[in-house]
């Protein structure tokens, strides 16, 4: 049985990235919005949490049950995917003031 700690911290850092690229949108707009959230910034958290991951699952190969590998495992494909996306993507265009 996965430790619900650890589940959390994996889908905690896992959010964290996807908020960075948008995908959790409420809180993108309201970092945007406020002035701190830039592109690159987004990125640097995103590429941050991956790093996070990653080192995490170094750090714990082997001390993990399936269940754990396969949460970790998918967090950090979703967070690769994501960020290569977000570079293929074309620059969003300026934003208007009102």
């Amino acid at each position: 049985m996965p430790h619900p700690e650890f589940v959390g911290l994996v889908n905690s850092l896992q959010a964290t990235a996807e908020a960075a690229l948008g995908d959790l949108n409420a809180a993108t707009a309201s970092a945007a919005r406020d002035g701190l959230l830039t592109e690159q910034r987004a990125r640097q958290t995103a590429e941050r949490s991956l790093k996070l991951l990653t080192m995490l699952a170094d750090k714990t190969r082997g001390n993990l049950d399936f269940t754990e590998s396969d949460l970790l495992t998918d967090a950090i494909a979703s967070v690769r995917a994501r960020l290569q996306e977000s570079q293929d993507a074309p620059p969003a265009p300026p934003q208007r003031g009102n």
